[in-house]
C-alpha cells in the first residue's frame, strides 16, 4: 500500500471511531451488552432474541440426568389471586433475577439460593410477568399498569404509566432491545374485568433511560373497535417478541378479540363482523418506530378465545407462532406467508365459524391449547399443550364445564422442515410449563408440579421429579443448573437443581389452585 493513503486511512478511522462513540453515547447499542456478555447464561425471557429456549453450554445432557438434583430452594413469600410465579427468571453471571407476581423484583444468588436483595412493590399483577435486563437497569411491571426502571441494586430509575384505564393492563414479560423497552397491554387485570367493552391491547416502545413512550401500535385497527367500542374489545400481546437483530424486524403473537363467543343481543360475535384485525395474528414492526411491515391472522372473527399469544420463534427463514387455538404455524420471514400449519393435542369443532343453537362441545378451550412457550433446537419446535373440552352456546361461554380437575397435557416435538409430528407425550395435568431444551433434552413440567425430561430425540422419558407445588412457569438454566418457578401451593420458591445437588426440599403433596382457573396467566 502507498503510503501517502495512510494519512488518509488514519483520519477516517479516527472519523469513524468519533461516529460510533457519539452514536453509542446518544444512543446506546442496539444490542444491550448484558445480552452479548450474558450469552450463554439466560439474559432474557427466553434466552435469546430468537426466543429459542435453548441452553447454551450447560453440563445438563443425558449422560449426567442421572445425578441432577435439587441444589436450592428461594422461598416466594408474596401471593396473589393467581399463584407466586408465572414466567422464569434471567441469569447473568451468578446473579439470578425474578419477579413474583406481586411485581417484586428480587436478586439471587446463583450459587447459593441466598437473597441479595428485594424490591418491594406487593401490587398484584396476573402474569405472565417478569424482568429484562439491558443498558445497567432492570425493566419489570409495576401493579397492573406501570413499567418501572431499577438500577442493578433495586433501586427505583424512573416509573411510566401505561394505561389509565381500569380494564386495560400490562401482563407481559418486558425486552429490551434498540435502546427501548418492549410491552403490551392486553384487555383485562383481573378475572372480574377481561375484555370488557371499550378495552384495547397496544403494543409500546419506551425510551431505557426515561420511560418515555417512543412509539406504539394499536393491536385493533379500528377506532371504534371494529363498530361496537361499547361491547368489543380485543388484542394485546401476552409475551416477548422475536427480534430478527438484521433486519430490525420484531415479531409478535396477538391475542384474541371479545366478546365470545358472543353475548345475548349480538350472538356469535355480531357486534364484531369481519375479520377483526389483528387478532390472532403474527405481526412483524419495525423496530425504530413501530411501523407494520406484514400480518397474518391466522384465526379470523374468533368466536373461543383462541389468541396466537406464544412467543414467536425464528428459525432461518422462518418464523413460528402458536397460541391457544392448538396449532404450529411457520411463516415466511420477509412475506408472512403461511408454509405450514400442525395441530396439537385434541380437536373438537373448534373450526366452527358459526355455533349452532344449543350447547356446543368445543376443543381446545379458552385455556387450553398452547398456553406456554415453546422452544427449538436442530430442526425441531416442541410445544407444550392442554387438553380441555368446554362447552359454548352462541351466546355464552357455558362456565360450568370449566373444570381443571378435567384438563390434560401433551408435549409434542415437530419437524421445521415439513410440520410433521415426531413424537408426543402426554400427561395426567396440564402442561403450563412450556418447553425447554438443555442439549439432548427437552423439559417441561405440568399443573400437579411434575418436572419431566425428555430425549429430544426419541421423546423417552428419562428423568421426573415431584415439586411441593404447583407449577404455571417454565425454568432459565445455567450450566450445571435449571431453575423453576413453583407458584403454587402452600410453598412456593424457585426450585434450582444441579448436576450433583445435594438439597433437602419439601416434598409434600402438590397443592395446586383449584378449580375456578386462578393460576393461569391469561
Amino acid at each position: 500500500m502507498s503510503k501517502r493513503f495512510l494519512p488518509i486511512l488514519a483520519f477516517a478511522a479516527f472519523a469513524f471511531s468519533l461516529f460510533v462513540i457519539a452514536s453509542n453515547t446518544s444512543f446506546g447499542p442496539t444490542i444491550p451488552q448484558e445480552a452479548t456478555k450474558y450469552s450463554s447464561d439466560w439474559p432474557s425471557a427466553n434466552q435469546n432474541y430468537s426466543n429459542t429456549r435453548a441452553a447454551v453450554n450447560s453440563s445438563i445432557e443425558l449422560s449426567s440426568i442421572g445425578k441432577l438434583a435439587p441444589a436450592w430452594g428461594f422461598p416466594i413469600k408474596s401471593v396473589s389471586e393467581w399463584g407466586s410465579a408465572a414466567t422464569n427468571p434471567v441469569i447473568l453471571g451468578n446473579v439470578l433475577y425474578f419477579q413474583d407476581l406481586k411485581s417484586n423484583v428480587y436478586a439471587v444468588d446463583m450459587i447459593t439460593g441466598k437473597q441479595i436483595w428485594e424490591r418491594e412493590y406487593n401490587l398484584d399483577v396476573e402474569g405472565p410477568s417478569g424482568v429484562a435486563v439491558g443498558y445497567g437497569k432492570i425493566f419489570a411491571t409495576k401493579g397492573r399498569y406501570q413499567v418501572v426502571a431499577l438500577d442493578m441494586n433495586g433501586n427505583e430509575i424512573w416509573s411510566t404509566t401505561l394505561s389509565n384505564n381500569q380494564n386495560v393492563g400490562i401482563d407481559i414479560q418486558p425486552t429490551v432491545y434498540g435502546n427501548v423497552v418492549l410491552v403490551s397491554t392486553v384487555p383485562g387485570v383481573s378475572n372480574e374485568n377481561f375484555y370488557k367493552g371499550g378495552s384495547v391491547g397496544v403494543i409500546y416502545a419506551l425510551n431505557e433511560k426515561t420511560g418515555r413512550v417512543e412509539w406504539n401500535f394499536d393491536t385493533v385497527d379500528t377506532k371504534d373497535i371494529w363498530g361496537n367500542a361499547a361491547v368489543n374489545s380485543g388484542g394485546g400481546a401476552w409475551y416477548p417478541p422475536a427480534i430478527d437483530t438484521a433486519s430490525g424486524l420484531l415479531y409478535w403473537g396477538i391475542g384474541n378479540p371479545a366478546p365470545w363467543p358472543g353475548t345475548k343481543e349480538f350472538p356469535n360475535g355480531s357486534s364484531r363482523p369481519g375479520d377483526n384485525l389483528y387478532t390472532n395474528s403474527v405481526v412483524a414492526l419495525n423496530r425504530k418506530n413501530g411501523a407494520l411491515s406484514w400480518f397474518n391472522q391466522v384465526k379470523p372473527h374468533d368466536l373461543f378465545d383462541y389468541d396466537l399469544q406464544i412467543s414467536p420463534i425464528l428459525n432461518g427463514d422462518m418464523v413460528i407462532g402458536g397460541g391457544k387455538m392448538g396449532k404450529v404455524i411457520a411463516f415466511d420471514k420477509k412475506t408472512g406467508k403461511k408454509l405450514w400449519e400442525t395441530k396439537v393435542g385434541t380437536h373438537l369443532n373448534d373450526d366452527l365459524t358459526t355455533l349452532p343453537a344449543g350447547i356446543t362441545s368445543v376443543s381446545p378451550g379458552p385455556l387450553g391449547g398452547i398456553e406456554t412457550p415453546m422452544a427449538y433446537s436442530d430442526g425441531v419446535i416442541y410445544a407444550a399443550n392442554v387438553d380441555m373440552t368446554v362447552q359454548y352456546t352462541p351466546s355464552e361461554f357455558v362456565a360450568n364445564s370449566f373444570n381443571l380437575s378435567n384438563g390434560k397435557g401433551g408435549l409434542t416435538a415437530i419437524d421445521t422442515a415439513s410440520g410433521k409430528v415426531l413424537w408426543t407425550q402426554k400427561f395426567n395435568s396440564l402442561n403450563v410449563g412450556g418447553a425447554t431444551v438443555v442439549n439432548d433434552l427437552v423439559f417441561t413440567a405440568t399443573f400437579n408440579g411434575k418436572i419431566y425430561a425428555f430425549d429430544k430425540k426419541t421423546g423417552a422419558k428419562v428423568w421426573e421429579y415431584q415439586a411441593p407445588g404447583g407449577i404455571n412457569g417454565w425454568p432459565a438454566v445455567k450450566g450445571d443448573t435449571i431453575v423453576f418457578p413453583v407458584g403454587l401451593g402452600k410453598t412456593p420458591m424457585l426450585l434450582a437443581f444441579k448436576v450433583g445437588g445435594s438439597a433437602t426440599i419439601n416434598s409434600a403433596a402438590p397443592q395446586p389452585a383449584g378449580g375456578s382457573g386462578k393460576g393461569f396467566q391469561q
